[in-house]
């Protein structure tokens, strides 16, 4: 009899974390590595969140909550969405977890059966497929394209879907590639899915303030009130107010999949922490200047990394819409030979020779699903970043 379950063999440990624990081992060896992996603002909580979580420190409130929220923060949930969104939900529809990652996982693992089918656009954030396979479920996956920023088509969606086909999950913004779909776009995917009544929609919003240039934001039960039903949408604190320690995520749908969720969050962690959840009450309701700041400071970063990277010979890196990701090409890059003597024959042979000859830690694209890329978190500082571009640029001036 085998110990470890046969489903775990499924599933691959997560390439982000991996890539930031070897950046933490080499800079504690003196290395002097600029870690571009972790999508992580570097920014501090702002100071009235701060201050929530220690009055509730102050006041006692650190018991158990109900399994998936206190009757604060879902409201405050609610009037996010009916504020930033136009969505009614009531406090029943609404779930909090610890981390939008778990959001996704409740929903999955509560949905799922053998058999059963999940879209996913590629490029996608890496534990989408394990997610899907831990749940028993199929991940199947819809290719964005290069020339499109790697959004993908309402043609592509529709010849993907089948009658196994149970959840679309959409991450818009997307992480890694940074790309936002507009009303129009979008528009065109709910068309689609408005064809499909079996299909449901997992919309991942985390990323929601993080747009630029004018870009309005878009999310489809907004676009398709005819999918409200069958949607969950899904956000949270962490990238939006710099939070991500905090571990707050949250969705909003129908009844009974929120029920649902909650038995599975029930007997696996119960509430999410106390004192994060008040945290995130004053988050959503408190003055919104951080997202204003912190946007405006995104924005200059992806111009700079944009920039940086298009001057590096053999590399082509489109203008993101949102999130604080870049996701360029390697095309031009690959069969050649770094100027250590490793032959790049894939993007993970790129990201290697990278952060072992010029110290700068990339994530190869192969895990997220569609290659030749690497994908930069520009969420650090204009220095780090310059210093970076200039690495890069170094070493593929060295590929010979």
């Amino acid at each position: 009899m085998a110990f470890l379950s046969d489903t775990l063999a499924r599933v691959k440990p997560s390439p982000t974390v991996a890539m930031t624990g070897k950046v933490g081992e080499l800079k504690a060896q003196g290395r002097d590595v600029i870690g571009l992996s972790a999508g992580e603002p570097d920014f501090d909580t702002p100071d009235n969140i701060k201050a929530a979580a220690k009055a509730a420190i102050d006041a006692g409130k650190t018991k158990y909550t109900a399994v998936d929220g206190i009757a604060e923060l879902k409201q405050a949930i609610c009037d996010k969405f009916a504020r930033e969104n136009g969505l009614s939900y009531e406090p029943a529809q609404v779930s909090v977890s610890s981390g939008g990652k778990q959001v996704l996982f409740n929903a999955l693992m509560a949905t799922l059966n053998p058999g059963d089918e999940v879209l996913i656009p590629t490029p996608y954030w890496v534990s989408y497929p394990d997610m899907v396979l831990i749940g028993g479920g199929t991940p199947v996956f819809v290719e964005g394209d290069p020339a499109t920023g790697y959004k993908i088509s309402p043609e592509a969606l529709e010849a993907a879907i089948t009658p196994k086909t149970k959840w679309f999950l959409f991450n818009s913004p997307s992480n890694p590639s940074g790309a936002a779909y507009s009303r129009d776009e979008l528009t065109a995917l709910t068309d689609v899915l408005m064809r499909h009544p079996h299909v449901w929609v997992m919309t991942d919003d985390m990323y929601e303030h993080l747009v630029f240039d004018g870009f309005e934001f878009t999310t489809p039960a907004q676009v398709e009130p005819g999918l409200y039903d069958r949607t969950l949408t899904v956000n949270g604190v962490s990238k939006a107010y710099a939070m991500t320690g905090w571990r707050i995520g949250y969705a909003a749908g129908p009844k009974e999949l929120i029920a649902a969720m909650r038995k599975v969050q029930s007997q696996s962690t119960s509430n999410p922490c106390t004192i994060s959840q008040w945290a995130a009450v004053e988050a959503l309701n408190g003055p919104q200047d951080y997202v204003t700041t912190s946007r405006e400071a995104f924005k200059r970063r992806r111009d700079l990394v944009v920039a940086g990277l298009n001057a590096c010979p053999g590399i082509t890196c489109p203008t993101p819409e949102g999130a604080f990701y870049v996701y360029p090409s390697i095309a031009g890059c690959i069969g050649k030979t770094s100027a250590g003597g490793r032959k790049i024959e894939t993007d993970e042979d790129f990201a290697t020779a990278l952060l072992e000859e010029n110290d700068v830690a990339v994530v190869f694209g192969a895990a997220f699903g569609l290659s030749p890329n690497f994908r930069i978190s520009y969420a650090t500082s204009d220095a780090a970043l310059n210093e970076a571009c200039a690495r890069i640029k170094a070493f593929c001036e060295g590929l010979s």
